[in-house]
């Protein structure tokens, strides 16, 4: 495997305590998605099966509101996104489009699956980073909400 794609990924909080091993294995299993400014990775209510690691790039991920589609946040180099699907099941809940030329690793449900009867320790690992990596997003959400809000208790 690529040393500055393992650098990367061992970089990321949610593969953080995850073995170069680990990281190996899913890598062999994984797809390297080459997007084009404007393609979409998905779109918001599409079925969800993978999660993508930005390795180069820039995209956004929007929301559909009153027929428009608003960019919720920006993500980059590093960043990953489509994580919910794997430990949800719902469809997806945003549409992410490439903003620039992307480069992204996309990690399925069925090589996660694959983990979890390889190595279970490894795959709870993931799993309870991706768990925190939602938590910190929703605490975010929260914060900017409560900003916008000028609530005052």
């Amino acid at each position: 495997m690529d040393d500055a794609r393992l650098e990367l990924l061992q970089s990321m909080p949610v593969f953080g305590g995850v073995s170069q091993g680990t990281l190996i294995f899913l890598m062999q299993r994984a797809s390297i998605l080459n997007l084009e400014k404007g393609e979409f990775f998905f779109h918001e209510g599409d079925s969800a099966t993978s999660m993508f690691v930005l390795e180069s790039g820039v995209v956004a991920a929007m929301k559909q509101r009153d027929g428009q589609e608003l960019v919720a946040r920006e993500l980059g180099q590093g960043d990953c996104f489509g994580e919910m699907a794997l430990l949800d099941l719902y469809p997806r809940s945003a549409s992410v489009i490439a903003r620039t030329h992307c480069r992204a690793i996309e990690i399925s449900q069925a090589s996660l699956f694959a983990l979890h009867e390889e190595n279970l320790e490894q795959f709870t690992i993931i799993q309870m980073n991706i768990g925190r990596e939602i938590s910190r997003r929703l605490r975010l959400s929260d914060e900017k909400l409560f900003e916008m809000s000028g609530a005052v208790m």
